[in-house]
């Protein structure tokens, strides 16, 4: 590893209390994971024979769980990332026409990073603020009802180093190596801001409130999944499916398959 000896002590020490959190020491390999890419910018080689070496597995397991997840990056990633939302609702409320033209307006595309090294583009899943379509992500801060217009006046923000306030959550976007630490699990003191729900969030509750409307009872929802109804023999009881004679081609013809007619061509 090419750490210097400065960062090799912090990395030590911030793993060490990583480690104690869990009683197996590899289930803290994400959080590891975060803490590395904290430091280098992305998961770098020195970063995955680090994990390995504290958490005593190989640099074949800690590569395969850090290909695996979209937060962990493989080579080195902007100050910013900058996911645009275009999973369903975000897609058709305008999420790929401002996905498009920030990839236009920064000469990138998925995944790619500007040349100045500001920003890192993403297609991104559903981020759970469906009734704030359509939503980009800087650094998993949200920002709402975006526009291509406002959308690109963010990412020159972003990129002429000004400070930029989300729509909800913390006072002001982290930098990328920042917040993977936050994930890595240490607190920035960021994490009581942003006040409560907005409007929109709150809608449905509004409206259900105001006709009476509460969720079904127990006894109304009727029985559990997995358990029988009144009345009904349990799985494996006499009567019950299990008890069924075989009666179909599937059932009584050796060695056939089912779904498949009589002499049909396997």
């Amino acid at each position: 590893m090419t750490y210097d000896a400065e960062t090799l002590t912090s990395l030590k020490s911030d793993a060490k209390a990583i480690v104690a959190r869990y009683p197996d020491p590899r289930s803290g390999l994400l959080p590891m994971l975060h803490l590395v890419q904290s430091v280098d910018g992305y998961v770098s080689r020195d970063g995955i024979l680090f994990c390995a070496e504290r958490l005593g597995i190989t640099p074949a397991e800690v590569s395969a769980v850090a290909t695996f997840y979209t937060q962990y990056k493989r080579h080195p990633n902007g100050t910013y990332t900058v996911g645009v939302c275009t999973n369903t609702l975000c897609a058709i409320m305008g999420g790929d026409a401002i996905f498009d033209e920030l990839s236009e307006h920064l000469g990138v595309g998925h995944d790619e990073t500007t040349e100045d090294g500001a920003i890192t583009l993403e297609h991104v899943e559903c981020n759970a603020a469906c009734d704030y379509a359509p939503v980009v992500m800087v650094n998993w801060e949200f920002f709402d009802n975006q526009t291509p217009e406002s959308a690109t006046a963010l990412a020159d923000d972003l990129q002429a180093g000004k400070r930029v306030t989300p729509t909800r959550g913390a006072s002001h976007v982290c930098s990328f190596k920042q917040m993977s630490r936050v994930l890595a699990g240490f607190p920035d003191g960021l994490a009581n801001e942003g006040g409560l729900p907005g409007e929109p969030t709150l809608a449905g509750l509004k409206v259900a409130r105001e006709h009476g409307w509460t969720a079904p009872s127990a006894q109304a929802a009727g029985p559990a999944k997995g358990t029988a109804t009144a009345g009904a023999p349990a799985a494996g009881e006499h009567g019950s499916s299990a008890e069924r004679e075989p009666t179909t081609p599937p059932d009584t013809q050796a060695g056939s398959t089912p779904g498949r007619e009589k002499g049909e061509a396997k």
